[in-house]
Formats: structure tokens, sequence, C-alpha cells
């Protein structure tokens, strides 16, 4: 690539230049990190173990915890250990990887956000055709097609990021490599087409967003005909927590990639990638287990 040899490593952002900050971040964030760590290794091991939730909605809650897991691993653990040894920097070639996968983990969870809520519209909405729009080759169709789009988005956003010259040295103004962050450091009208490609694929994600709005409009006129209150409270338990997850998860992501570097700083960019980066993959086990009978009784 056109800056590999003039550029050999980044430096990353520190969370804070005082020493006691630092530390108080490695444990704070220790502290996120494992608990992510627990929470969607016992969904996975859960699911894995009892034949019970062996069905197509435990079956993408399954592999959004696989996504998690890789998600916040690409991200998290570098951040602890610069924080502790006071050291941000990171290989052209590792800043390289952790975008790749972070932006694949990413744009996979999007795409199976989608999908899970497409199964909540047919489970409430379309309860008698479930077993046939959502048959076992279906989910695993749909499935392999969100994991098949994150790599194919991830591998062509981080070719073409690393592929222009960057001219504006070597610090990136984030605990890890984003591609916002990278687009300022390179030569004045060289990013354009990466711009552009993130314009498309935030049109992309932005579709998927109102897609899910619109399938959360139809779950909740049908759930107001449900006659039962036990039931409408059962299905708004099952659907409101993902959409509190959905919500966060893409608003905080269009707005960190979409919004003027002009108008950015270190500190509203810090908070901004923590909300879309960090959150989601700690809380999502905790929404999805402990608003949930069924996977509580199989804990």
């Amino acid at each position: 690539m056109s800056n590999s040899s003039s550029i050999t490593q980044f430096l990353l952002l520190p969370f804070s230049d005082t020493r006691e900050l630092q530390l108080l971040s490695f444990w704070l964030f220790l502290g996120i990190y494992l608990a992510a760590l627990l929470g969607n290794g016992l969904i996975i091991t859960t699911i894995t173990c009892d034949h019970h939730l062996h069905t197509p909605m435990y079956f993408f809650l399954f592999n959004l915890a696989l996504l998690d897991l890789g998600s916040i691993s690409t991200t998290v653990p570098k951040a602890i250990a610069d924080s502790l040894w006071d050291s941000g920097a990171i290989s052209y070639w590792g800043c390289a990887a952790q975008l790749f996968f972070f932006f694949f983990l990413m744009s996979a969870e999007c795409a199976l956000l989608t999908i899970m809520s497409y199964d909540r519209y047919v489970a409430i909405c379309k309860p008698l055709h479930y077993g046939t729009l959502l048959g076992s080759r279906a989910c695993v169709h749909m499935a392999a097609a969100a994991w098949g789009s994150g790599f194919l988005n991830a591998l062509l956003h981080t070719a073409n990021t690393f592929s222009l010259p960057l001219c504006q040295g070597n610090v990136i103004n984030q605990f890890f490599c984003e591609i916002p962050q990278i687009l300022k450091l390179s030569c004045s009208d060289s990013y354009l087409s990466e711009v552009w490609l993130i314009v498309v694929s935030a049109c992309f994600v932005f579709g998927c967003f109102v897609f899910i709005i619109l399938s959360y409009v139809q779950i909740f006129r049908a759930v107001q005909r449900v006659p039962s209150e036990q039931g409408q409270h059962k299905a708004f338990s099952t659907c409101l927590p993902h959409m509190t997850v959905v919500s966060l998860f893409v608003t905080t992501g269009l707005f960190a990639h979409l919004k003027p570097t002009s108008t950015s700083s270190p500190s509203v960019d810090l908070a901004v990638a923590v909300l879309y980066s960090v959150m989601p993959p700690t809380m999502n086990p905790l929404i999805y287990s402990m608003r949930n009978q069924e996977i509580k009784d199989a804990l």
C-alpha cells in the first residue's frame, strides 16, 4: 500500500493524561470486559447445551453473542493494556487488522439485528407460518448472509482506507483504529472515495433501521389486539429490549461515522465510540437473559 513504507505504527489516544485516571480506566474497562465475556459466554454455553433453546430465536441470539464477544475483544483488551502500561502504540498492520475485524463484526451485527426483528415479526404477526418461513435451513442461510455481508463490507472499507496516503502524522484520536479518525490523517481530497463508501454503508444501515422500525410497528399493532394482558406483557418484554439495543447501536454508530470532522472533539468522539462499540456487547447479555424466563430457567 502507498503509505506502508512511511508509517510503521500509529499512536492511539489515551483515556486520560493523568496516570491515576488511566489506572481507573484500566479497572473500569477490565470490569466491563469481564462482564461481557461472562454474559455472552453464558448465553453461548446455555443455548448450546439446552436442546429446548434450539429454536430460530435462540439460534440468532447465539450468533449475536458470538459477534458481541468478537467485537469487544477486538478493541477493549488493547485499550486495557494501553491504560495499564501507558502506551498507545499499535503497528500499522495491527491497526489494519483491528479495523477490519471490528468493522466486520459490527456490520454483521447490524444485519443480524435486522434478521432478529424479522424473526420477532413472524413469531408475533404470523405465528402459523413461523415454522415455514424460519425453518432450520432458512435460519442458517440468513445467519450466513449476515456474516458474509459483514466480511465483504469490512474488506472493502479496510482495503480502501489503508490505500490512502497519510500526510497528517500517525496520531489517532481514539482508543482503537476507527475509520473516521484515520481519514483525518489522509492527504487533502484523497479520502473522498472512502467517504462515499461510508455514505453507502450508512444508507444500508439506515435501511436496516427503517426495516426494524416498520417490523416493530406491525408487532405493536398485533400486540394491541392480544386480549390477554399477560400476553401483551410477554410480547413487549421480548421486543422492547431488542429495540433499545438497536437504537443505541445504530444512532451512535451513524453519528460517529457521519458527523462533520470540523465539529468533533476528542471527548465527544470517545464517548460516542464507547456507546456503540462497548456498551451493546456488554448490555445484550443482561437484556436478553434477565428479561427472558427460558434463558433463566436454562441457566
